[in-house]
């Protein structure tokens, strides 16, 4: 991708994430962007591979966040918390229609997202649960895989508009709420006070 349809397309994504992505049509992102609707279509043939490109680079920068967490070599506990510190950041930048946006008006790009977001927290969490199992602050009476994918599929529930209505609940909030619950639900007595004691160091 060239320096300029770069530009371009993290301005576009900025702007999908801050109002949403039904509510800005091309006209908008040519204003928002500072540039005409004609340069725009240099890069992108339309609405669609806008939000497409626009995704796909969101997706690039979230995992490359995440996986530059997971290779400092902290512990379990310390790398989880980064990581949702990380998530929380992105979030409470987020407008609450895009994930209902996408699922509706783009479903193939919804698709993508979320078999992206899928590969990703399921390698990282199943290392994590693995290494806070080795560390022991993670309970060992449980199927790592088997928590792995269940957590997987509260990430996708945490998402779903038809669950948690945009407007009614901010996405941070939920992400929050079901961080610690999964947390509590894994962590043994030594971790839980591990946990304890750094969450309080966290706004």
């Amino acid at each position: 991708m060239e320096e300029k349809e770069k530009k371009i397309v993290e301005g576009a994504m900025k702007t999908f994430m801050q109002f949403g992505i039904k509510s800005v049509n091309m006209d908008d992102m040519a204003r928002h962007l500072g540039v005409s609707k004609k340069t725009i279509y240099l890069f992108v043939s339309d609405k669609d591979e806008l939000v497409q490109k626009a995704i796909d680079l969101h997706c690039e920068i979230e995992d490359a966040q995440i996986e530059e967490i997971c290779s400092r070599g902290l512990g379990a506990i310390d790398e989880s918390l980064e990581i949702f510190k990380t998530i929380i950041e992105l979030l409470q930048n987020l407008h609450p229609s895009v994930a209902y946006d996408l699922e509706k008006y783009h479903p193939e790009v919804s698709k993508r997202l979320m078999l992206n977001r899928n590969d990703v927290v399921y390698g990282c969490m199943l290392k994590n649960i693995l290494k806070g199992q080795k560390e022991g602050v993670y309970r060992k009476d449980f199927d790592a895989e088997i928590i792995t994918r269940m957590y997987l599929s509260h990430v996708n529930a945490m998402i779903d508009p038809r669950l948690f209505t945009p407007g009614q609940w901010k996405l941070s909030q939920v992400y929050k709420e079901g961080f610690i619950y999964h947390i509590r639900g894994i962590a043994n007595q030594k971790g839980l006070e591990e946990l304890k004691e750094k969450i309080k160091h966290i706004k």
